[in-house]
């Protein structure tokens, strides 16, 4: 069964999510729930924490089910 990626954004930044990807490791919950809520639907809030963190954090996904795009900017 193939799952479509899920993408949460905001002006700042797009988080992609691959569910067949993820080996449920629970880090990005347990390191930064503000961000990944385990409880709440949409899980990835993009505004739950300053746009570093969030980076910092989904480069420690170790399954690489999440991924982050910073958005450029428009003047």
């Amino acid at each position: 069964m193939e799952t479509n990626v899920n993408q949460y954004s905001n002006r700042d930044i797009t988080i992609t999510y691959e569910p067949r990807v993820c080996t449920n490791a629970g880090r990005c919950a347990k390191e930064l729930s503000d961000v990944f809520r385990n409880s709440v639907i949409p899980w990835i809030d993009v505004d739950g924490a300053p746009l570093q963190k969030i980076v910092n954090q989904v480069k420690k996904c170790p399954s690489g089910a999440l991924k982050c795009i910073i958005n450029e900017k428009l003047a």
